[in-house]
């Protein structure tokens, strides 16, 4: 940890929770955060009034002025502190960074992150579609009609002939996602799938096709922040880092070289570790395209050496880097803010042994990271369990 943090004090994850995702028929965004936020302080041993503060993430289907307010109301919270966050994808763990730097500098206790919402059955496909694609240049993309597969697409391009990655390598993540997701109850998608069902699934913006986009869905997930760790254990949020180089993708300069490595050595220079630390990836994933990016320019993988790494059994439940294992937003499903915090959720489950079938050999140290935009916003995250050795 840097020299200067060293008077602050730490952070942890006490508490997390969330509803299944997929098809919640007649539940608003606040019910299903209200829902995930009990599950939260329920899992962290404290009462209500403990939480002092409240950070939430916005909601496609409820764009209310006041949504921190309006939360804290449904769930009958009254902290110190309140405050809506937007950031894309990277909204979560964007959250999760600004609640520990609450904790650490003593200005909360108790913070309670969450985000949620009915974007399967809350508004229409269309609707979703073109809410979406507003992450495009308002002059010069959104006019063409493109939506946010077409500019990960256009992406994909440009990275796939620059290292050489093959349609067959994303498909070969696509299926790794379902068979974890297949071990999780909560999960969207869990018929398994094969690589040429990948290849052959319907092209929605070449090179991508259906099954290498997440799918929409409903759900909600929360974590608390804390000064004083789970009963469970001591998930310490060691490291954190941020990275924003571009909005649009028009506006990218390099498509090696998106943000994601400058957050992550951010987030391990605090910490003190290392890539070769790491023993849990929890790596944002709403397009097979960007999952393989994100694990090659952060230096899981080499240039190219993402599918390499996953047939040869490092990113399986049994591997040395186990990925995303509830199936992450390609087959747990993508819900908004709360599809990158199941990331999260799961990883705190793996560290203090709470994954029922799906539990590994407990990680020392675990790496989130979350994206937000067209690979536009980077927040890397490390947890690391204090009680191990």
């Amino acid at each position: 940890m840097n020299a200067a943090n060293t008077s602050l004090q730490p952070a942890y994850l006490r508490g997390a929770g969330g509803t299944p995702f997929g098809r919640h028929e007649g539940c608003g965004a606040l019910d299903l955060m209200d829902l995930a936020a009990a599950q939260a302080i329920d899992a962290s041993g404290l009462a209500r009034h403990e939480i002092d503060g409240v950070l939430c993430g916005y909601a496609t289907t409820l764009p209310h002025l006041m949504l921190s307010t309006l939360v804290c109301e449904r769930l009958a919270l009254r902290p110190h502190y309140a405050h809506g966050l937007q950031l894309g994808g990277a909204s979560g763990a964007a959250m999760l960074m600004a609640a520990r730097e609450l904790v650490r500098s003593g200005r909360c206790r108790n913070v309670l992150v969450l985000g949620g919402e009915n974007r399967l059955t809350g508004q229409s496909r269309d609707s979703s579609i073109q809410t979406l694609a507003q992450v495009g240049d308002a002059d010069f993309e959104v006019p063409n009609g493109a939506s946010v597969p077409a500019y990960y697409a256009l992406m994909a391009s440009q990275y796939m002939h620059r290292t050489g990655v093959t349609s067959a390598d994303l498909a070969e993540f696509a299926v790794l996602m379902r068979a974890h997701a297949a071990q999780h109850p909560g999960a969207h998608l869990r018929t398994p799938i094969t690589v040429q069902e990948v290849l052959d699934s319907k092209p929605i913006a070449r090179p991508l096709s259906l099954l290498d986009c997440c799918p929409i869905s409903d759900g909600a997930m929360a974590l608390v922040v804390s000064a004083e760790p789970a009963d469970q254990g001591a998930v310490a949020m060691a490291g954190a880092g941020q990275a924003h180089r571009h909005q649009h993708l028009t506006a990218m300069e390099d498509v090696l070289q998106c943000g994601a490595a400058e957050a992550a050595q951010q987030a391990f220079a605090e910490a003190g570790l290392s890539a070769g630390d790491m023993d849990y990836l929890g790596i944002y994933d709403s397009f097979t395209i960007t999952l393989v990016m994100l694990l090659e320019e952060i230096g899981f993988a080499s240039r190219g050496g993402a599918a390499q790494r996953l047939r040869a059994g490092d990113f399986a439940r049994t591997g040395a880097l186990p990925l995303n294992t509830h199936g992450g937003l390609l087959s747990f499903g993508h819900c908004g803010v709360a599809g990158g915090m199941a990331h999260v959720v799961e990883a705190w489950r793996q560290m203090t042994g709470q994954a029922g079938d799906r539990q590994l050999r407990r990680p020392r140290h675990a790496f989130i990271h979350a994206d937000g935009g067209v690979m536009s916003s980077h927040v890397s995250l490390i947890l690391s369990h204090e009680d191990r050795p």
